[in-house]
């Protein structure tokens, strides 16, 4: 039997979304959902996906951000090669050396970020960071021509290749974009499992665009749901890795999904917070709490609509992310699934009016 799950982790993580180029990913959301909601679309791109339940209100909004941090061509040099301007937070040391696609109007190039050899570094180079700004893109041209000839245009969108691999103990997946196509993957599952069962509410599914550049599909898309409670779905920073101390990173692979209880965008409600954490505890689903500090997410953006949305976000730990390719534990993923569909059935109008009593 197919694993609908793991295949769709696959397709919304191998398909290409940075930025402000999220169609690829928002035509797979609207095949996965169209059959079961009312699909909308705001005019910056974000898809909304509308679950109706045994009440118009309260409207509960799942947010998952479809785009993930890539490039855009900026100029093609007149020995060929191309500079580039990052979208969203990069680190010069992950990005030497690693292949990109160009999405051009003629079609994809393929193109490897540009690395100076070691045997030609200066000591002092080999100590420093190089930044974004001085790295390079070569697709293999001689000159500017012949990289125009490619159809390379100033805007074209970059994005990092990495297949999606089931890694050998089968319960750990290595992927680019799983921040944030873990959202969506999440919200999916999650009207899937609602579409089954009674909810005293509306759902609305929403893979919301350009996150990663300032939460900005969070503010528009707020304006179509008008969400009376908010559950942001994101990818947590795993601290299970070498050098990371617990006071940086909380997370870790096989504890369960992760209650952020701050970002840097955003303090939750903490009688949703309570709600998830009891509901966690009677399901026996494994949690986690963690704090990101000096990030923010859509929740910082939806929380602030109108007069004011209870907002929560709930996390699947995952290594690596903000590079080219991150690791998540599959269990994590599902435990999310369960726990999300679990609190949904319990947010009436009286429990969501508690919330800000």
């Amino acid at each position: 039997m197919a694993d609908t799950t793991l295949e769709l982790l696959r397709e919304l993580t191998e398909a290409p979304g940075i930025s402000g180029y999220e169609q690829e990913v928002r035509e797979i959301i609207r095949r996965h959902l169209q059959d079961i909601t009312t699909i909308e679309q705001d005019r910056l791109g974000s898809i909304v996906c509308r679950k109706n339940g045994e009440a118009e209100k309260p409207r509960i909004m799942l947010a998952g951000h479809m785009d993930e941090i890539g490039f855009i061509v900026k100029l093609v040099t007149d020995e060929g090669f191309i500079k580039f301007s990052p979208l969203g937070g990069w680190w010069g040391h992950v990005m030497l050396a690693q292949r990109v696609v160009i999405k051009t109007r003629q079609g994809d190039v393929m193109g490897l970020i540009g690395s100076k050899p070691p045997h030609i570094l200066s000591e002092e180079e080999r100590k420093k960071l190089q930044e974004p700004k001085d790295m390079y893109i070569d697709v293999g041209a001689t000159s500017s021509v012949e990289t125009k000839g490619l159809g390379i245009c100033p805007g074209d969108p970059i994005v990092p290749i990495c297949p999606f691999t089931v890694l050998g103990t089968g319960k750990t997946y290595l992927a680019k974009a799983f921040d944030d196509r873990v959202g969506c993957a999440l919200f999916i599952e999650v009207i899937n499992n609602l579409a089954k069962e009674k909810h005293p509410n509306t759902v609305y599914g929403v893979g919301t665009v350009q996150e990663e550049v300032g939460l900005r599909g969070a503010r528009t898309s707020s304006w179509v749901v008008e969400p009376d409670v908010g559950l942001t779905m994101e990818v947590g920073v795993a601290g299970d890795v070498p050098d990371v101390k617990k006071d940086d990173a909380q997370g870790k692979l096989g504890k369960g999904p992760v209650i952020v209880i701050r970002d840097g965008s955003m303090l939750p409600n903490l009688r949703l917070r309570d709600l998830f954490i009891d509901t966690a505890e009677k399901l026996k689903i494994p949690f986690q709490f963690d704090i990101l500090e000096r990030g923010g997410t859509d929740s910082g953006a939806i929380h602030l609509h109108r007069r004011g949305v209870p907002n929560l976000v709930i996390a699947v730990p995952t290594r690596h992310i903000h590079s080219h390719a991150g690791i998540i534990y599959r269990d994590d993923f599902d435990h999310a699934v369960k726990l999300v569909t679990a609190v949904i059935k319990k947010l009436d109008a009286d429990t969501v009016a508690s919330l800000t009593e």
